[in-house]
């Protein structure tokens, strides 16, 4: 063979080997850009889908369709009228644990509202807050499948109080937009 038929062989062989490892390199980073972003939504994400491309796909969608809300702060009013709202829910679980968690379903899902997220249905929710708020994502959902089984009288108190607790970190983290006053912790 001629030298020149060598030399375009090795071209190509540079080619394709650069442009797999530019490849490679974009997946890495594109990974390890929804890891941190998302972090055990992440794990849980690929768990439920059962692939990682499928998965990473997802989030990456739940990321640009978050892109197109317009997602706003609450003012200082609706935050103070949505405090009060959410320690007189805490204030009657003790007599009435399930209507309790029923209410609070129901002021996260104000709040969200208010927010600008939509609030059609559960699992749209849940996506579209994941982007927001991956590290109480989880607890919106324990909380959200406790609630589901109050309404039809199968929650145990502990499993109520447990949802209290987790629509609380989720509706903390709505009304404060994810910035907690100092001295406030989430405990």
């Amino acid at each position: 063979m001629d030298a020149w038929v060598w030399i375009l062989i090795a071209v190509a062989a540079i080619v394709l080997i650069v442009a797999a490892a530019l490849w490679f390199t974009k997946r890495y980073r594109r990974r390890r850009a929804l890891r941190e972003r998302f972090g055990s939504e992440y794990d849980r994400t690929i768990g439920a889908v059962k692939s990682r491309r499928k998965a990473e796909g997802e989030l990456a969608g739940r990321t640009e369709r978050r892109e197109t809300l317009e997602i706003q702060p609450l003012t200082q009013e609706a935050r103070e009228l949505y405090a009060v709202q959410w320690s007189e829910i805490q204030g009657r679980f003790v007599d009435r644990p399930q209507v309790a968690v029923v209410e609070a379903d129901d002021l996260v899902t104000h709040v969200m509202r208010d927010r600008g997220y939509p609030v059609d249905d559960f699992e749209s929710q849940s996506e579209l807050v994941s982007v927001d708020h991956p590290d109480v994502v989880q607890n919106y959902r324990a909380a959200h499948d406790v609630y589901t089984k109050a309404t039809t009288g199968e929650a145990s108190t502990e499993d109520l109080r447990q949802a209290v607790v987790s629509y609380r970190a989720l509706f903390e983290e709505l009304v404060t937009d994810g910035t907690r006053s100092e001295g406030r912790t989430s405990s």
